[in-house]
């Protein structure tokens, strides 16, 4: 390398050491102004916040002044305000103390006084002793005379009883023992008739009471309830459009009328009345079944065998399941609980069943609820009451099927069912076919009678009532040999009085026979009617 090279080298080299110390002493010189720069910005920001917070604790000092005065003015009030209170309690307890030391000194004054008045009764009392004590001495002494007259004169007594007790038994020829007997037996006799007369006055003062009560529970039952009046037929009418319906009721040679007699059971009456034909049969729900079927098939119009056998069916279901729920009605109205459904459903046929144009279910529950009154009053068991009211008639719902008297159907049905003692009672009793031997049995007979007998509840009048019974002792007196009949308990028994001089014991079975057959035959009624013949044989002789 020749000397230019190593010159230029030199020169470069330092020429760039030269601008490398310049850039040094430039960045050197910029950091420097920089810190400057910074430490200015800090001192002017230190100063604004020193300055603030000079502002701040001066905010805060003169708050706390305000603050201050303001605790110490509450501060003042609430002193002020306790010491009043206080001031205005003293007071009232210094009134309270001074009222206390009034009442003190009245009372000290009393006590004073009660001591005075002490002090003069206790002085009386000394002298009233004082006498007492001189009044006993004097008694004494009068007692002890009294004493020695009253010996005196027992002795005397005594001696005069046995002088007379001697005198008695000369005069009576008896001995003292003989006359002692005697006397206790007059005693007897006059303790006997005292006795008598005291037992009948009792006897007629409770028969009043027993008859005032009975009459106001009576009416007391009477009032507190109140039904419709009822008024229905054991023949149902059943309306049609025109005659010619009748017609096609009968069919030809009168084949739908039998079909529809055979499956109903009733008898169809087609005459001469205009727009009607009758529906009649003794079986309440037989007759409701066929009045609703005759009033379908019109409406349908289709009136052959096989359409009747399939209406009637239709009606009979239709009818069974109101039934059903006639009776679980009724037992939820007359709140009966426990109750077989047998017995319900028995009960839910009633509401077919008339007696004189009233409800017989109707009748129940007013039997019911009667009862329930009743036994109440009387102090006894009314839900045991209403059941035996509400299940009196439950034999009517079967009369029609069985043999015997409703009370006696009713009750051998319940029976099976597990019914109780006063219930069976109840309905084998309330019209005296059997003895009462529960007090429930003679409050259903008497809630029996007030519905039954209430206005309005039954529609027979008396003179048709008294034509029936007429009747029936007519069949009776017609029989030769009978003497007089008398028909009992609304119609449902007769009971005859034959001639024993012409009529045997073997005669009055045919008797009662004959009878009874005849009232089967001429006449219409629900249930049996009892027939009896009573020969009677008296033998009267005189000794003169």
């Amino acid at each position: 390398m020749d000397i230019l090279s190593v010159t230029t080298l030199t020169l470069a080299v330092e020429i760039g050491v030269s601008d490398f110390i310049f850039g040094l002493v430039g960045l050197l010189g910029g950091i420097v102004g920089a810190v400057l720069v910074l430490k200015f910005i800090t001192a002017q920001t230190l100063a604004a916040a020193k300055r603030e917070a000079d502002d701040i604790v001066g905010r805060a000092r003169s708050e706390s002044d305000t603050l201050k005065k303001q605790v110490e003015l509450d501060a003042r009030n609430d002193v002020a305000k306790r010491r009043e209170g206080f001031e205005k309690e003293t007071e009232q307890a210094r009134g309270e103390l001074k009222e206390t030391e009034r009442r003190l000194a009245n009372r000290e004054d009393n006590l004073d006084r009660k001591l005075d008045t002490l002090a003069t009764k206790e002085k009386y009392l000394t002298e009233l002793d004082a006498k007492i004590k001189a009044r006993e001495e004097a008694v004494a002494g009068k007692q002890d005379e009294l004493d020695r007259l009253l010996a005196e004169k027992a002795r005397i007594v005594e001696e005069a009883r046995t002088e007379q007790k001697q005198v008695l038994l000369r005069l009576s020829h008896l001995s003292e023992e003989e006359a002692r007997k005697e006397a206790l037996k007059a005693l007897e006799v006059e303790c006997q008739h005292d006795a008598a007369m005291v037992i009948q006055r009792t006897q007629e003062r409770a028969e009043e009471e027993c008859k005032e009560i009975a009459q106001k529970i009576t009416l007391q039952a009477i009032q507190r309830y109140a039904s419709e009046h009822t008024a229905d037929s054991t023949v149902n009418a059943v309306q049609i459009a025109s005659d010619d319906m009748k017609g096609r009721i009968i069919g030809r040679e009168g084949r739908n009328i039998r079909a529809f007699e055979k499956a109903t059971g009733v008898d169809i009456i087609v005459d001469d009345t205009p727009g009607v034909v009758v529906v009649s049969c003794f079986d309440p729900v037989r007759r409701a079944v066929a009045a609703e079927a005759l009033a379908k098939l019109l409406d349908d119009g289709r009136i052959h065998p096989a359409r009747i056998e399939e209406i009637v069916e239709q009606i009979q279901k239709d009818i069974q399941s109101r039934i059903v729920k006639f009776g679980k009605d009724a037992c939820i109205e007359a709140n009966i609980q426990g109750l077989h459904p047998r017995i319900s459903e028995m009960m839910g046929r009633l509401h077919y069943r008339m007696s004189y144009g009233q409800n017989i279910l109707r009748h129940s529950m007013e039997a019911a609820y009667l009862c329930q009154v009743i036994a109440d009053e009387l102090g006894l068991d009314g839900d045991l009451a209403r059941r035996c009211g509400f299940l009196h008639d439950i034999g009517k719902a079967m009369d029609h099927d069985v043999e015997g008297g409703h009370p006696a159907i009713g009750m051998d049905f319940c029976k099976k069912f597990g019914e109780g003692e006063a219930v069976l009672n109840a309905i084998g009793g309330h019209h005296n076919d059997i003895p009462a031997t529960t007090p429930y049995t003679p409050i259903v007979m008497a809630a029996d009678a007030i519905s039954g007998a209430r206005p309005g509840a039954r529609r027979e009048t008396l003179e048709k009532y008294v034509k029936r019974l007429e009747q029936l002792e007519g069949i009776a007196t017609d029989q030769n040999g009978v003497r007089q009949a008398y028909a009992i308990q609304a119609g449902r028994e007769v009971r005859v009085i034959v001639d024993p001089d012409h009529i045997d014991d073997a005669n009055c079975t045919y008797i009662a026979r004959e009878i009874a057959k005849r009232v089967s035959e001429e006449m219409t009624f629900p249930g049996e009617i009892k027939v009896t013949v009573l020969r009677e044989m008296r033998t009267v002789e005189y000794a003169r």
